[in-house]
């Protein structure tokens, strides 16, 4: 469960907004704008995360203290990243997701689930899944009564 903490929000340029817009057997899709308020559609949880390391290169911030390692060049398909011009909501939840350092090829950083206004940090990529995991399992328990 999300708790809230205090503090913990670094502002600046890295934020990155994240709409769950189904979740439905534990598969959540959706759509998440960087930082220079471009969006990119992602229809689950692997290809969000492959999408969200793609613009952290791009980016090169935070920096990632590994090299990625891969059988051959990690080429985009056509079509991919497309843009959304749709409030910046999701239709299940909203987060936003800030990544602040990129050690041990994971991800640490601050996760904010707008709803319910609460935040909280995450050491990796597991621990930031089942942060969002348990937030949709809750707003369903929410919503079912």
């Amino acid at each position: 469960m999300i708790a809230l903490v205090q503090k913990l929000w670094i502002p600046g340029n890295r934020k990155t907004t994240v709409c769950i817009d189904s979740y439905t057997d534990g598969i959540l899709q959706g759509r998440f704008y960087g930082p220079d308020g471009s969006a990119q559609a992602f229809p689950s949880l692997s290809r969000f995360l492959i999408l969200m390391e793609d613009m952290l290169n791009f980016l090169n911030e935070p920096q990632s203290d590994t090299l990625h390692r891969s059988f051959a060049a990690l080429l985009l398909p056509p079509g991919e990243g497309i843009l959304w011009n749709s409030v910046r909501r999701g239709s299940r939840a909203t987060f936003e997701l800030q990544i602040l350092f990129r050690q041990h090829t994971s991800w640490q950083g601050v996760l904010f689930w707008k709803e319910q206004h609460r935040e909280q940090s995450f050491r990796s990529v597991l621990e930031l899944i089942l942060l969002m995991d348990s937030a949709l399992r809750e707003q369903e328990e929410l919503e079912a009564g």
